[in-house]
């Protein structure tokens, strides 16, 4: 695999237009399953946009099981279980519509496809797959997943729920109690975890709960958002699970959680950002409607930035989305040529893209919550109206930030698996970040001037730098602080969030990038400048994030001082008029009267 392929492999390489997949390249048959998709959609789910308010836990129900009927359940499960067999962004194409409307769909589409499926393709034996799978697929069995317990949430695995084998050695009997569980009100498939005896870790199980027995449901929660979400408390008493329907072998099942959520980030970052398009889209067209001071808002240039800023996040975040997809059905086909079962070539081609996993779960988590909390601002006091359609949508951007891991676990994973990979040799960081470091002391390094190449050849540089500034800021961070790296947490999180945005930023430029290859510079000027305007904001995330960092770290005062004058020379502004380039992002909006940039 190129070095730039590997997981985490675009922080110690450089990557072109043509190893990266774009949205506008998803061929007829993907077009056509999303148009059926959005008919659904006007359909079914957005004339109920308030009725999923008033907890409906049944219409929810309901339109599970047709979307089930049309398919859309089984996306990536092979064919012979029952499923479509196909890859994993087309099915991120068709979750992001589903999911787009309402967060109690997108909950209980995402609980289903995801954590409550995976963890059978991954881990379950062959009967398990074929009793479980196809009726998982169609809809007749809705799933749950049983893994948060009141006293282990981002700590899974101290969960105190207990499996003990029966006297007759068949059966293994849970007991305990699992909260916060989307779909436990109307699933039959319950997935639950269970420690052993005194095991260091817990063990995953599958059961059907119509044949389960000491299985007592809480009432629904009363949540800020996902309203009609079905989400419960659930006690086991001795409930005995056949021992042939344990999931993987004793004491994987932490390792089960961890990579069942890896496939839930990446689609919630789905989820989010195409549920962002349509806030945005309402925003516009309130936007252009709204009249004060004898005109539309949207000639505001107030309001104009705000459009630009949250469609500049959008494109950015669905760039990332697909690249990484991409990258990842790539591994996964090309473990299935080496060998690999199926299921087995689908778990492992994933766990390469841990890192970019919990990227793209943070940014589009981030995005929605920026995009849904402008639009109340947007709206105004109506926007604050509970009769308004962007304050749900407000309310349900919350919980993302929290579940599939909370975005702090997420940032501290990102540093972590690059310095887990690093010490594995898996990829070459700090070979790289020490060649990198080497500039610090050169002094002609600093008068070198780079080669502008390309398309958006000094947009590349720009990238470049940022790339060579993290590279010394984490190797110098681990050089010193070694072990003790883990419990700076301030400092990881300011290293993440200096990963994240090198990562989206270069997603879209190399985005833009293609799509000026295609089609010409002229056509695709927007897609140019919203490359432009997140280049310019990951450089002052960079900026401020870096000086935090050096700051923060036991260096000589005259050390501090190299490092500051390489970070100023590495995140040297580009001189854009940034005002004009979101003004022209912001028109193009209010022209179209949508955000055009989806297929």
């Amino acid at each position: 695999m190129k070095e730039n392929l590997k997981g985490g492999g675009f922080l110690i390489a450089e990557t072109s237009p043509d190893e990266i997949f774009i949205l506008e390249e998803f061929n007829e048959e993907a077009k056509m399953m999303l148009e059926a998709t959005k008919e659904f959609n006007e359909k079914e789910i957005k004339p109920n946009i308030f009725e999923f308010e008033k907890k409906n836990y049944k219409l929810t129900e309901d339109i599970m099981r047709k979307i089930g009927e049309m398919g859309l359940l089984g996306i990536t499960v092979p064919e012979k279980y029952g499923g479509l067999g196909m890859g994993l962004n087309i099915s991120m194409l068709i979750c992001g519509e589903i999911s787009s409307y309402s967060g109690s769909i997108a909950t209980a589409y995402g609980a289903h496809t995801g954590i409550g499926t995976l963890p059978i393709i991954f881990y379950g034996n062959e009967e398990v797959k074929n009793k479980f799978l196809p009726k998982i697929c169609s809809g007749e069995w809705m799933s749950c997943y049983n893994l948060t317990e009141p006293n282990a949430g981002s700590d899974a695995n101290s969960g105190k729920t207990i499996a003990v084998l029966s006297d007759n050695g068949e059966n293994y009997e849970i007991t305990g109690q699992k909260i916060w569980i989307s779909n436990a009100g109307f699933a039959e498939v319950f997935i639950v975890f269970g420690r052993i005896e005194n095991d260091k870790n817990i063990t995953g199980f599958v059961l059907e709960k119509s044949k389960a027995n000491g299985i007592t449901l809480g009432e629904e929660e009363n949540k800020l958002g996902l309203r009609s979400s079905s989400t419960r408390q659930v006690f086991y008493e001795k409930t005995s699970i056949p021992k042939s329907q344990m999931l993987g072998s004793r004491e994987e099942g932490f390792k089960i959680a961890l990579n069942a959520l890896n496939a839930g980030r990446i689609k919630l970052g789905a989820a989010t950002g195409t549920a962002a398009i349509k806030v945005i889209n309402e925003c516009i067209k309130y936007a252009i409607e709204r009249k004060q001071f004898g005109k539309s808002i949207s000639d505001f240039g107030a309001i104009q930035e705000k459009l630009a800023i949250m469609a500049t996040s959008i494109f950015t975040t669905i760039s990332g989305l697909y690249r990484t997809g991409y990258n990842i059905e790539q591994n996964t086909g090309k473990l299935e040529k080496e060998g690999l079962d199926t299921c087995e070539a689908k778990k492992n081609g994933i766990i390469e893209y841990s890192i970019e996993c919990s990227i793209i779960k943070v940014h589009g988590s981030e995005v929605i919550k920026e995009v849904s909390d402008e639009a109340i601002q947007i709206f105004g006091g109506m926007g604050f109206s509970a009769e308004s359609i962007v304050e749900p949508a407000y309310r349900d951007a919350r919980i993302s930030r929290i579940y599939e891991g909370t975005n702090e676990i997420n940032r501290m994973l990102i540093v972590g698996m690059f310095i887990k990979k690093a010490l594995k040799k898996e990829i070459d960081l700090f070979t790289h970040a020490k060649k990198a470091g080497k500039e610090l002391t050169n002094i002609f390094s600093f008068l070198k001037k780079e080669k502008v190449l390309g398309i958006l050849g000094k947009e590349n540089i720009y990238i470049k730098n940022i790339k060579k500034l993290i590279l010394i800021l984490l190797g110098k961070s681990t050089q010193v602080l070694k072990k003790e790296l883990e419990n700076e947490q301030e400092i990881m999180l300011n290293l993440a969030d200096m990963i994240i945005d090198l990562y989206m930023a270069e997603s879209s430029l190399l985005r833009s990038e293609k799509l000026i290859l295609k089609h010409g510079k002229e056509s695709c000027e927007i897609q140019t400048l919203m490359s432009k305007n997140y280049l310019y904001k990951t450089i002052n995330t960079c900026s401020q994030a870096g000086f935090e960092i050096i700051q923060a770290l036991p260096l000589s005062a005259i050390e501090k001082k190299l490092f500051l004058k390489t970070l100023n020379r590495f995140t040297k502004k580009p001189t854009y008029n940034i005002k004009e380039i979101r003004r022209k992002i912001a028109l193009d909006l209010i022209q179209n009267k949508k955000y055009r940039f989806h297929i």
